[in-house]
């Protein structure tokens, strides 16, 4: 503690020594008991009567042991004390040290607790900064704007006494209709992996440690049902799911992974020791914490059916490589403690897994002798800052994609301007389902929403410099449609509908965790009330504010613009407000695809030839816009590109070079694409996909140089043996506005031997993009 110095305290407490050291010399001296104690949190306050907060919540909370017995031999964790109810940030700060005291009194070591909290959309506490959900960050382009939001959220947290928080989700986009789209960045796993890695060092810049979700396979579930099992090829799952996590490990050195929920062909994560041990520590060099998905261990016996009770669960998890029991103890408690004492479990699993945990406590400063369970200026604390807001709206800013546009856009001063839809006045439509307000605060109805979320409406009345009437339309889920919304249309000079989703969880939402869709079909009535007011002739603005990418293709060839928006946070509707309005320039590009058939099976544009158009199927797979799609107002020139060569050596780099204009009359972004085409290779290949990207914001009249390097070691793949290869032969490099609009290519030759690469190969294309004049 704080009144013990370096030259009195044990070997644990002195700060000079290796941190190794420290954790040995702990490990030592611990009785089994008080190993355990550190492998499991504790979730104060979850609602054992069903809340379901997370999966199965009602029939797993309620085993929980009581405060005092669970922190009499120490504990690991502490999950959620600010993300389980509504609390004042600074009384929550204090009550968070009060049990941190009471946690370091109990333990004859003095171990303070690590503490987690959700941080997906912001710290999700109540007050805290909402920021956009991550498939904004994805139709951003901007992995620079993602990191400084993830650092404000990081010292957000850290300030309240948080160390560790449950972000970034890695997974790849496969399956639309999973309800968990809107938690992932998109469906392209370089997008995922630069983006995602850009989160883990701003957050870890701060101090708190990212956790990696969700390894791995999660989002390739059957019919993108959640926790459905997995059916995917090794090549798909190398190639397509475990890039963004190696990524984020190598390159971004992320402190912590969670295991998913998944069975990927009849293995699941939490006991597949090749996935979290052999690939991930031993090949990947993985040194810090492992937890588990909330419940997950339990899963093993309940939902999965491998383990045939508790103790089986734990020593399976623990083989596998699970360090942490999340959110509470259960198989690591009693159950553990026994198979260890009968000699079913060997206690050097538990002592592996003790080590990676005190190690992170001992980097995270918890055992040096001035740590201090309250933060420092805690009367100070504030969740919801000027710097935290700015960032929120620019990253909503960035994020609209305007799909199509005749020139309705943007909307004409003194135009009449009629808003319809259920999203067009709710605040609840900006947020996903892992912000505080959707997640908790819906429990919570008599608590305020501790927020300021202006709504499209608010934002428009503000904005427009017309009149502007509104009109609720419908419901987002059922009910009929109001005939008002039409006769609102009908009497305007623009009509704009705000249609989508509202997140939730199981079932609560139309987008979120536990509520998978069957058809990418508007929900409810609403697409009857978008043909209502396309009927009555105004011309109409399709406003999409969603967590997935819905089939709206024959809507949107009848609307004058379509603008999609994907959860943008409590300051998405002034950016919405800026960009119809003019304010702002549309700059998002789509981080999914937009199907075009409701019904049709999705897929991703990462398609070999086959999953695209053919002659021998009537199903047409063709998306209404591909990935990569969006437009500005004002369309930026970009120069024919130039190639350092033709040949590129396999073991070697090639760089590109072209210019990027913005001839129009108003400051704007464009968003350079560069896509690989390998025409032959010893499997078949995507058609098209992203290798590097730029994105580049312009004053009017200026010019920019983009260069990209792109090493030979990017057009790897997954071969017919098992092994990532670079294979010579000729390749094309597609500059491009989306991934179906090329706008040039250049052909080179890959000369030199097949190499076999691995984890250590170079995965990042590098770019560089320079002012150089009007």
């Amino acid at each position: 503690m704080a009144n013990r110095t370096t030259e009195t305290a044990p070997v644990w407490r002195d700060a000079r020594r290796p941190v190794a050291e420290r954790v040995d010399a702990l490990v030592a001296a611990m009785a089994l008991p008080e190993k355990l104690a550190q492998l499991v949190g504790l979730w104060v306050g979850a609602d054992p009567e069903g809340g379901d907060v997370a999966p199965h919540q009602s029939e797993m909370s309620g085993a929980a042991p009581a405060w005092e017995d669970a922190i009499a031999h120490g504990l690991g964790q502490l999950t959620r004390p600010f993300g389980t109810r509504p609390v004042d940030a600074r009384a929550g700060a204090r009550s968070l040290a009060q049990a941190q005291r009471q946690v370091v009194a109990a333990n004859r070591f003095g171990i303070p607790a690590l503490v987690h909290e959700e941080c997906l959309t912001g710290f999700a506490a109540w007050g805290a900064t909402a920021q956009p959900a991550p498939l904004s960050w994805g139709a951003s382009f901007d992995p620079g704007l993602v990191a400084e939001m993830a650092r404000l959220i990081g010292a957000s947290m850290r300030a309240a006494g948080v160390h560790q928080g449950l972000a970034p989700v890695l997974d790849v986009t496969r399956d639309y209709r999973w309800g968990r789209t809107e938690e992932t960045i998109g469906e392209d796993p370089y997008l995922v992996g630069t983006v995602g890695t850009a989160y883990v060092r701003g957050l870890q810049d701060a101090g708190v440690v990212a956790t990696l979700k969700h390894f791995a396979g999660y989002s390739a579930s059957r019919a993108g049902r959640n926790l459905a099992p997995v059916a995917i090829g090794p090549r798909e799952f190398a190639d397509v799911v475990l890039p963004p996590f190696e990524m984020a490990v190598l390159d971004g050195g992320a402190r912590s992974v969670m295991h998913s929920y998944s069975e990927v062909d009849g293995v699941p994560s939490a006991a597949d020791e090749d996935l979290l041990t052999r690939l991930l520590r031993d090949t990947w060099g993985f040194t810090g914490t492992l937890v588990a998905d909330y419940f997950a261990v339990k899963f093993l016996e309940t939902l999965h059916g491998v383990a045939a009770d508790e103790a089986h669960a734990a020593g399976l998890a623990l083989a596998a490589g699970v360090d942490v029991e999340l959110p509470t103890v259960r198989c690591y408690g009693e159950p553990l403690r026994g198979a260890v004492e009968r000699g079913d479990v060997p206690e050097e699993l538990v002592d592996r897994a003790l080590r990676r945990v005190l190690a992170q406590k001992v980097e995270l400063g918890l055992l040096d002798p001035d740590w201090s369970p309250l933060p420092a200026d805690v009367d100070d604390l504030r969740l919801d800052t000027p710097e935290a807001r700015d960032v929120a709206l620019r990253l909503a800013r960035e994020s609209a994609v305007l799909l199509d546009n005749d020139g309705t856009l943007p909307l004409r001063p003194g135009a009449r301007v009629a808003v319809v839809g259920p999203l067009a006045d709710d605040p609840m439509a900006m947020l996903g389902c892992y912000s505080f307000p959707a997640h908790i605060g819906v429990h919570h109805p008599d608590v305020p929403l501790g927020l300021d979320v202006p709504t499209v409406l608010d934002a428009l009345r503000d904005g427009h410099d017309g009149d502007v009437t509104h009109v609720r339309g419908c419901e987002v889920r059922d009910g009929e449609v109001d005939p008002a919304a039409a006769g609102a249309a009908a009497d305007a000079d623009v009509c704009v509908v705000v249609v989508g989703d509202l997140a939730g969880l199981f079932g609560r939402g139309t987008s979120g965790e536990g509520c998978d869709a069957t058809e990418l079909r508007l929900p409810g009535p609403q697409e009857d009330l978008v043909r209502a007011v396309l009927d009555t002739g105004t011309p109409v603005v399709l406003l999409l504010i969603t967590g997935r990418p819905y089939a709206i293709g024959r809507l949107a060839a009848r609307a004058a613009a379509t603008v999609q928006c994907f959860f943008p946070g409590q300051l998405g509707g002034r950016a919405i407000a800026d960009v119809l309005t003019g304010a702002v320039s549309p700059s998002g590009r789509l981080p999914v695809s937009v199907p075009a058939d409701p019904a049709g099976q999705p897929g991703t544009y990462l398609s070999a030839p086959l999953g695209r158009r053919t002659s021998v199927s009537d199903v047409d797979p063709t998306p209404a816009f591909p990935f990569g799609h969006g437009l500005g107002y004002d369309a930026f020139t970009w120069s024919t590109p130039t190639a350092s060569g033709t040949e590129w050596p396999t073991d070697g780099a090639v760089e590109l070079e072209l210019d990027v204009h913005n001839p129009g009359s108003r400051p704007g972004a464009d968003v350079v694409q560069l896509y690989l085409n390998d025409p032959v290779a010893q499997v078949t290949r995507p058609v098209v996909r992203l290798v590097g990207y730029a994105r580049v914001a312009l004053e009017p009249g200026a010019t920019a140089r983009v260069r990209f390097r792109v090493p030979a070691d990017v057009t790897s793949f997954t071969g017919r043996d098992g092994r990532r290869v670079v294979e010579p032969g000729m390749v094309r490099l597609l500059v491009s506005r989306s991934s179906a609009d090329v706008h040039d290519e250049v052909a080179l030759d890959l000369v030199g031997p097949p190499r076999v690469v691995d984890h250590t190969r170079d995965r990042l294309t590098t770019t560089t993009v320079k002012e150089v004049g009007p």
